[in-house]
């Protein structure tokens, strides 16, 4: 099981469909008690309501300032096989990625962008961690996620003709100048070592982003927006030429 903590995340779970096994409520922490409808939505997905004092809720939340709303869901468990995608699928491949918020801001991006999915290979870090949902904002219910492994991933790639476009600092193209208009996978790695060798080798396309000052990488969440964005922007292009 998982913990789905904060208003705004549990209505966006509620909404795309998930069912919570148990709702815990404090009334005395809530902000706007107009949002105590959100339990009626929750008692008709499943959840056992429990409703509980201040001090007892502030035991059991496990972040500082709670709203009062704490559900317990089903863990997620999703392969490969369970994704559905679109004609031209833009999909987000995050390897052994290590640090909860960084996951969940992917998410966040993903939802934000209309990505088809994240599909996390080797996991560091387990998609039911409770500072992935609050990184997230609750998307990890809106986008299609699944964990597998690198090797599995890639064959699956492999057989849907879909390109992988590889995050690497040493990369010779910029980012922003080759055609990621097709169905593409943009694959981002750990925050430390970056990519492995494996998908390095295995990737269509390897991209940079340019860094002007005296860094040499970008937070992998910044950079994997930044490379979404552009997959949108190039997308956008070719639809308002066809338009015109």
């Amino acid at each position: 099981q998982m913990l789905v903590e904060g208003y705004d995340e549990l209505a966006l779970a509620l909404a795309c469909g998930a069912r919570p096994v148990a709702l815990y409520h404090c009334p005395a922490l809530m902000r706007d008690l107009a949002q105590a409808r959100l339990l009626t939505r929750a008692q008709q997905a499943g959840a056992e309501l429990i409703e509980v004092g201040e001090r007892v809720f502030e035991k059991i939340a496990y972040r500082d300032g709670p709203d009062g709303w704490l559900a317990v869901f089903p863990l997620l468990r999703r392969g490969l096989a369970d994704l559905s995608l679109s004609a031209r699928p833009l999909l987000l491949v995050a390897e052994a990625v290590e640090k909860p918020g960084n996951l969940g801001a992917m998410l966040r991006t993903a939802d934000a962008a209309g990505v088809d999915a994240l599909i996390s290979c080797d996991p560091n870090t387990d998609l039911g961690n409770p500072n992935v949902v609050r990184s997230s904002k609750g998307a990890l219910f809106s986008v299609p996620v699944a964990e597998a492994g690198s090797d599995e991933t890639i064959a699956w790639l492999r057989q849907r003709g879909i390109a992988i476009v590889a995050a690497a600092p040493g990369a010779d193209q910029d980012f922003d100048q080759i055609d990621l208009s097709g169905p593409i996978a943009i694959a981002v790695g750990a925050e430390k070592p970056g990519l492995s060798r494996r998908w390095l080798a295995q990737a269509d396309l390897r991209v940079r982003i340019p860094m002007m000052g005296r860094v040499n990488s970008l937070n992998v969440a910044t950079s994997a927006a930044l490379l979404i964005y552009e997959v949108v922007k190039q997308r956008r292009a070719r639809q308002a030429h066809r338009s015109a």
